[in-house]
């Protein structure tokens, strides 16, 4: 399986902005459905934003609004633009393809080493 490699994390304070991206070599990232995940400390791993083939988008509440995914085909690579952001974002944000199971989108490849984002004064 292609693993991803997540890039774009930083520090950052709150009401600041990061772009993150989602590349793999080999892989057709950008023209496949894919999500970004994030998992803060002692909490589990969840979605937060993901794009379809298509290019719509769903989010996830806490994020609609202040976040935009997107793909870029030609570079076979996911971004995720985040604004506004607030302490709560702060976790280790991943990106993964995703499959429907069951009426529920889930990641179906390997996961990357993810890009850390800390959102502090």
């Amino acid at each position: 399986q292609v693993q991803p490699v997540e890039s774009g994390g930083g520090l950052v304070r709150p009401g600041g902005s990061l772009r993150l991206s989602c590349a793999a070599s080999g892989s057709d990232f950008g023209s496949i459905p894919m999500g970004w995940y994030r998992q803060a400390p002692g909490k589990q791993r969840e979605m937060v934003a993901r794009v379809a083939n298509s290019g719509s988008a769903v989010y996830a509440p806490s994020v609609k609004g202040r976040f935009t995914i997107s793909s870029d085909t030609a570079k076979n690579t996911v971004y995720l633009q985040m604004n506004s952001l607030v302490p709560e974002d702060t976790a280790v944000y991943y990106c993964n393809t995703l499959v429907l199971r069951g009426g529920f989108w889930n990641a179906a490849g390997s996961w990357g080493q993810g890009t850390q984002v800390t959102v502090s004064p």
